[in-house]
């Protein structure tokens, strides 16, 4: 039975009060306005100066206030979290204490602000211990947020209620909102800002400072794209460059992965790096609950292996499994390869207004506040030296008049400030200075430090009116002080960022296999897999390997693989890149596809040579070119790793001149050029200096008239010259036989060229483990082992290596390509030499 109130009704009616009707929708629109910039500039978004949003700003000051420094001794997160929530943060605990922990995981922040001591949750989304077990402060590089706070250089607010002042930005002396990125959901909008690199954000921001003109491209020269704590691989650059320009990009992250063969014929996947804020456990989970419903096959076991040395995740596969087809599955099914949409959204103007910033907006905001951070702080010195120098002044004169100022304290009875002020004409901080002075300061050696003191802050105060008039000055002193920074705490970069073709990695997707690429004189080129042609032996007819029309014929012919970048030369000096399962698959006796419907050449722009290689990231690769004429160039290959598709210049050429072959090279080569009338010239490849893509280049053999260029190679010792004429012959000549020269020569004698022989037509480097492949003008291709063609001096005109069928048929191109194992051989063809 409920008991009867204890208070009288009326008491509470308050017969006094006034009820306001208000309109129902714009009483909501203001009070959910309210709410909403509350939640915006009080909660979720950062603020562009510091990168911190309001909680983790009073964490850190609370922990300076308490003086939990990187070298004091921990204490307990329960002080942090109260003293936050007493100070500053009227929200619940757990929010204060869930930000303080993600300041302290190394596998949330990319430089952690919070030095913790005790379980702070885990990778696996294992939850922290409560806070009265673990312990935290300050670490090194949070300092950085928070030096010169003192020096009055930033603005400060009274908290809640009005007892206390906390900063309204921290100092922030390197640019965390890049270094250390944020995420948040605020009302309306949202924020997500990757993490990157210490030292290549303030390589971009020094940059800025040098060159005020600085373009994005400027700027993506030092900062390469985000740099997650828990590494992974970051897919493509296009997503980077939409973000670093207008503030909203994507980027597509990926494990890292390694394939260890087990067992017998068994192949096993190892994950060791997972793409950021994938929680470990719940991934082998679900990699574990699509193999038991079947939607991943090819699987037998999963397993963390993760310890104390690093990540392991073990993805053993069956027997018959294709390890590259269920790592593609994996990809697309799991979170091994995320997707991270980048709203780089923070607070500028003073915290009033929430904007969307590109690279270069943030980083001016930044320096813009460092420099008022130095202004600041350098009127705070001048204004203590100055006080400071007032008060030595003062000093020195009652040291100047020691006898008579004791004479007039000892006469006094209580106005001895005011009769030394009236005598001396010191103001009252001086006299009441002199006043304090202890008997000891009337040796001589204080004297001194009085003196020498006063000298070192005139000095000073010269010092801090110079910076405060001269901009230049404050800007240099910046761009030290992030140098230091960067040379204290930068490390290297963590995520690897890979070039994907089109942005889109369908190369996993494709086998690789080695193929033959045939481009003709008419523009058509086809890839064919090597495995279509068969070894024939020396003096071989050979079999149909392209089908041409009467007026064309093939003009270059090699072997490569279908993962390779294939280079693209053409006669007006551009590069084109393709990979090359992006050129067409056509059967042996297939004319191919025109290069027009494959490269977006310019009209009348024809294609003069190809080349392939595997990477052109490697900034110790060289490309070194060879035109018609015997000019030389040396092309850093790494200039050459982002090519728009309608091409761009890699050759300057005289009027008159061809490009006739391009060869990779590492620094260390010797290079040896051959002509079509049997000369050639071998020399080291540093007589040409490396140059930029518009160079004209250097001469490398001096011709006589009427001759030119057919090729050029790397010239290894132990390895043989494979010359070939275009009626046929050929020979192998050891590379010792030519002497290195200094480029530019006329040469020696490569080739004793008769009419019997023909010109020569190209030259190869070998080794004799190779198979020789040769193209006649008509069309005919012969597949022979290098081996078999005999070993000869220079000056030689060798052996028959190839046969017409048809009259007047001549070589016209030759390439390597690998031993074919199930060679046939024609016995009855009779070896001839001239």
């Amino acid at each position: 039975m409920s008991k009867k109130p204890q208070y009288d009704p009326e008491e509470i009616r308050y017969p006094d009060q006034r009820i306001v009707e208000s309109p129902l929708v714009p009483e909501m629109e203001k009070s959910y306005i309210e709410y909403a910039m509350s939640v915006i500039v009080g909660r979720a978004l950062p603020d562009v100066r510091d990168g911190l949003k309001p909680v983790h700003r009073r964490i850190l000051y609370a922990m300076y206030e308490d003086n939990l420094t990187s070298d004091r001794p921990f204490k307990k997160s329960a002080t942090c979290v109260g003293d936050v929530l007493g100070r500053y943060h009227p929200h619940g605990d757990a929010s204060v204490y869930d930000a303080l922990v993600r300041l302290a995981q190394d596998f949330s922040m990319r430089y952690m602000l919070v030095d913790g001591h005790g379980n702070f949750g885990s990778v696996d989304g294992d939850p922290p211990a409560a806070y009265r077990y673990t312990e935290a402060r300050m670490s090194k590089i949070s300092e950085e947020m928070l030096r010169d706070i003192e020096k009055e250089t930033v603005d400060w607010d009274p908290n809640f209620d009005e007892s206390r002042k906390e900063p309204r930005v921290l100092p922030a002396r390197f640019p965390n909102l890049l270094v250390n990125g944020s995420s948040g959901i605020a009302v309306g909008m949202a924020t997500n800002i990757p993490p990157h690199n210490l030292r290549e954000v303030i390589g971009a921001c020094i940059c800025v400072l040098d060159d005020p003109n600085a373009t994005l491209a400027d700027l993506m020269q030092h900062i390469k794209g985000p740099d997650f704590p828990t590494r992974g691989i970051i897919m493509g650059r296009s997503g980077i460059r939409a973000a670093y320009a207008t503030g909203r990009g994507r980027l597509v992250i990926r494990a890292r992965h390694e394939f260890e063969e087990f067992g017998k014929d068994r192949t096993r996947i190892v994950i060791t790096e997972i793409p950021y804020q994938v929680n470990k456990r719940m991934l082998i989970k679900s990699m574990a609950d699509q193999v038991e419903d079947k939607r991943l096959e090819g699987i037998s076991d999963i397993r963390d292996e993760s310890d104390r040395n690093g990540m392991r995740i073990v993805i053993e596969l069956k027997r018959d499994a294709n390890p590259q087809v269920v790592l593609n599955r994996l990809f697309s099914q799991t979170q091994l390869q995320t997707t991270f949409a980048i709203n780089m959204l923070a607070l500028v103007d003073n915290q009033s207004q929430p904007k969307i910033l590109s690279l270069r907006h943030i980083i001016d905001e930044y320096l813009t506040f460092q420099e008022e951070i130095i202004v600041r702080r350098t009127r705070y010195d001048l204004k203590k030296a100055q006080e400071r120098a007032h008060l030595l002044e003062g000093l020195l004169i009652a040291q100047d008049n020691i006898d008579e100022v004791i004479r007039i304290i000892r006469s006094a009875y209580d106005d001895a400030k005011q009769r030394l002020m009236e005598r001396f004409g010191l103001d009252d901080i001086q006299a009441q200075a002199i006043l304090d002075m202890r008997l000891k300061a009337l040796q001589g050696l204080d004297r001194e430090k009085l003196e020498t003191e006063y000298k070192d802050l005139e000095e000073k105060i010269a010092w801090y009116n110079k910076v405060l008039s001269d901009e230049g000055l404050v800007r240099q002193i910046l761009k030290e002080e992030l140098q230091a920074i960067s040379d204290k705490f930068g490390d290297d970069r963590m995520t690897e960022i890979q070039d994907v073709e089109d942005e889109i990695d369908i190369e996993d997707l494709i086998e690789e296999e080695q193929c033959v690429f045939t481009m003709t004189q008419a523009g058509y080129i086809k890839r064919t897999p090597v495995s279509e042609y068969a070894a024939q032996g020396k003096g071989g007819q050979g079999r149909k390997g392209i089908t041409t029309r009467d007026e064309d014929y093939v003009v270059d012919v090699f072997t490569a693989s279908t993962h390779d970048y294939i280079l693209f030369f053409t006669d007006t000096g551009k590069v084109y890149r393709k990979k090359g399962y992006q050129i067409p698959e056509s059967g042996k006796a297939a004319k191919g596809t025109n290069i027009i419907n494959i490269l977006q050449v310019e009209p009348g722009e024809r294609v003069q040579t190809m080349i392939h290689f595997r990477e052109t990231s490697n900034e110790e690769l060289y490309l070194v070119m060879v035109t018609r004429n015997g000019t030389v160039k040396r092309l850093p290959v790494s200039t050459l790793k982002n090519l728009r598709n309608n091409g761009i210049r890699a050759l300057t050429l005289d009027e008159g001149d061809a490009l006739v072959t391009v060869r990779e090279t590492d620094g260390t080569k010797k290079i040896l050029i051959a002509t079509h009338d049997g000369m050639a010239v071998c020399f080291d490849e540093n007589d040409i200096r490396p140059m930029g893509r518009t160079a004209v280049g250097v001469r490398g053999i001096r011709l006589r008239e009427g001759d030119y260029v057919v090729g050029a190679a790397r010239a290894a010792e132990g390895k043989e010259v494979l010359s070939i004429t275009e009626k046929g012959y050929g020979k192998r000549t050891p590379v010792e036989e030519y002497r290195v020269t200094n480029r530019g020569g006329i040469g020696i004698k490569n080739y004793m060229v008769t009419e019997k022989t023909g010109p020569v037509v190209g030259i190869k480097v070998v080794d004799g483990t190779e198979d020789l492949l040769l193209v006649t003008q008509a069309g005919i291709l012969i597949r022979t082992a290098v081996e078999n063609i005999r070993s000869a001096g220079r000056a030689t005109q060798g052996v028959i290596v190839m046969r017409f069928k048809e009259e007047g048929d001549q070589v016209i191109a030759m390439a390597l390509t690998e031993r074919d194992e199930a060679e046939e051989t024609d016995t009855g063809v009779e070896e001839t030499e001239a």
